[in-house]
C-alpha cells in the first residue's frame, strides 16, 4: 500500500507560495519550471516586490517566514 498525504484547503495557498519560491530558485540558476509565466514575474506581480531575482527571492522568503509558511 502506497502512503501519501493530502493538503487541507487552508494549506493549499502556502504550498503554492512555497512552490513559487522553489521555482524562482531554479530560475536563478537558469532553469525553468514551466513554459508559461515565470515565477519571478508571478511573485513580483502578486507581492509588489522589486529588484533582482536574488533580492526578490530574499524578500519573498522573509515574507513567507513572517507569515509562518516558511520555517528554516
Amino acid at each position: 500500500m502506497e502512503e501519501g498525504f493530502t493538503l487541507e484547503k487552508e494549506h493549499m495557498q502556502g504550498a503554492r507560495l512555497l512552490t513559487m519560491r522553489s521555482g524562482l530558485k531554479l530560475e536563478m540558476v537558469g532553469l525553468k519550471m514551466s513554459r508559461g509565466i515565470n515565477c519571478f514575474k508571478m511573485i513580483k506581480e502578486e507581492t509588489g516586490l522589486k529588484g533582482s531575482k536574488q533580492k526578490v527571492y530574499d524578500d519573498f522568503s522573509n515574507l513567507l517566514r513572517e507569515a509562518g509558511i516558511l520555517i528554516d
